[in-house]
């Protein structure tokens, strides 16, 4: 399921993400109002958003990193 989010910061130089964001309930994750760095799966993801943007987002647990894998902006 895809959650709702804010994205807050891009790292494009380390390939995160910043997302404030509501509960993501397949994670057991709470909302993060403050916001939440993500790992991302594709950096090609980082090309389709810009902060500020109202996003729609999946992630995964990776390893031990919390990894987006699909974003996609709320129009």
């Amino acid at each position: 399921a895809m959650t709702d989010g804010e994205v807050r910061k891009i790292d494009t130089a380390q390939n995160k993400i910043t997302l404030k964001h509501g509960e993501i309930k397949h994670l057991d994750m709470p909302p993060m109002g403050s916001g939440m760095v993500f790992r991302v799966k594709d950096p090609a993801l980082l090309a389709k958003v810009k902060e500020g943007d109202k996003v729609r987002f999946m992630a995964e647990k990776i390893g031990s990193a919390y990894t987006v894998t699909a974003i996609e902006v709320v129009k």
